[in-house]
């Protein structure tokens, strides 16, 4: 690899093409870092609000969603460094509530038609998202989905989620929709990771994060709300309304879902970050598990949460959401593959090389790291998937980026 990174051209490019979706005015503002082989380069463009206000900045604050889900799973690899978990211990000790699981008969069974499970819940299962129970955007309507969505188990609903004992309680009357290891699911297995923690490590699951990863790699924006002095540092996200397009607000910055702590700290999809923050943390990854001389992950952890973990069968579903439903998921997670709190692209289908990983978020989100490369990508708005646009802008940032390697 040469050791310029990107090419002045290329750079260029990338910054029309971003400028271009703002100038649309379909994206108020975006902050964007592109790193190779540690030649940094940032954009940022626009406003914190679609009818303008502050310049959006290198420091701007941004709901992470989804993209979450690869930072907050560190925590777990780190019990499993220390032996403190083993991947096919049985969780039960732990998460007490997911004893004795019963399986429904199909996926649109009623509740009680069910079969015990096979086997107990392990730790691999809920780290790789194959525990039983996860969002299945092709279910909906069926009532094991109506009962999650009832329970108030999820993110981005009126009502918060509850704290972590009583949001186990209501997913432990739950019956699992697969055999528990059968199939990859989105979401929850993220979410019910913070608790494991949380109970393995008698620490919030925050302050084990702050204490084993944050601190360490001085990510000092990063956490599950944001506090009063950061505030005028974080946008207004909107979710704009699919049929018209006209900007509705999804959560405010003051008063708003991120301005207290939460009862629950969702590794799913609750953090707040910044393209720097989050560039420390790929960069980690990138590096094995090293920050400067500091060990925060060992190399094998870092090598099973990056790679594919899953079998054609347990992945099926998630292929056939992100081919089939392209008109509803925007293209995302067309990737083949999924390690742990992360996808992994097995198959070459953009202009982006097998090896690839990270995630994207549905405020807006996106952030991947490439071995091969050597490249760190991150790009922050604030716009929800409720429409194209920030997908559309997403895909025009990697295709763009991928060309302006030198």
């Amino acid at each position: 690899m040469g050791n310029s990174g990107f090419s002045e051209a290329g750079l260029r490019r990338l910054h029309d093409v971003l400028r271009r979706h703002v100038d649309s005015g379909k994206i108020p503002g975006l902050v964007a870092l592109v790193d190779r082989g540690g030649r940094t380069h940032v954009e940022t463009i626009g406003t914190m609000q679609h009818d303008g206000g502050a310049p959006m900045r290198r420091d701007t604050i941004f709901r992470m969603a989804s993209t979450s889900k690869p930072v907050s799973v560190a925590a777990a690899m780190i019990l499993v460094d220390e032996c403190r978990l083993r991947l096919d211990d049985v969780v039960d000790q732990w998460l007490p509530e997911l004893a004795d699981r019963k399986v429904l008969t199909r996926i649109d069974a009623p509740l009680d038609d069910t079969v015990p499970a096979r086997r107990p819940i392990t730790v691999r299962d809920v780290l790789t998202s194959t525990f039983g129970l996860g969002m299945d955007m092709t279910s909906l309507g069926t009532p094991i989905m109506a009962a999650i969505f009832e329970q108030g188990l999820t993110p981005d609903l009126p009502t918060p989620m509850p704290e972590p004992d009583e949001w186990m309680r209501r997913l432990g009357t739950l019956p699992l929709m697969h055999q528990p290891g059968e199939r990859w699911q989105y979401q929850l297995s993220n979410d019910l990771l913070g608790v494991l923690v949380a109970r393995v490590t008698g620490q919030s699951f925050e302050a084990f994060l702050r204490e084993r990863i944050f601190d360490p790699l001085g990510m000092k924006d990063t956490g599950f709300h944001v506090p009063a002095e950061k505030l005028d540092r974080l946008p207004t996200l909107y979710a704009p309304n699919p049929q018209t397009g006209e900007f509705l607000v999804w959560d405010e910055a003051k008063g708003g879902r991120w301005s207290e702590p939460p009862a629950f700290q969702g590794g799913g999809g609750g953090l707040v970050s910044t393209v720097d923050d989050y560039h420390a943390y790929f960069r980690m990854l990138l590096n094995r598990g090293m920050h400067g001389n500091e060990r925060i992950l060992s190399r094998p952890a870092v090598e099973l949460m990056t790679t594919n973990r899953l079998t054609p069968e347990q992945n099926a579903a998630r292929n056939t959401m992100a081919t089939e439903n392209v008109h509803i998921s925007f293209g995302q997670g067309q990737h083949g593959g999924w390690g742990m709190g992360m996808a992994v692209r097995t198959y070459r289908g953009d202009y982006a090389p097998i090896g690839q990983f990270g995630w994207d978020g549905g405020s807006g989100t996106t952030t991947y790291a490439d071995p091969e490369n050597q490249l760190t990508g991150i790009l922050l708005t604030q716009v929800g998937m409720s429409v194209p646009d920030p997908a559309h802008l997403i895909h025009d940032f990697w295709t763009t980026l991928y060309q302006a390697i030198d």
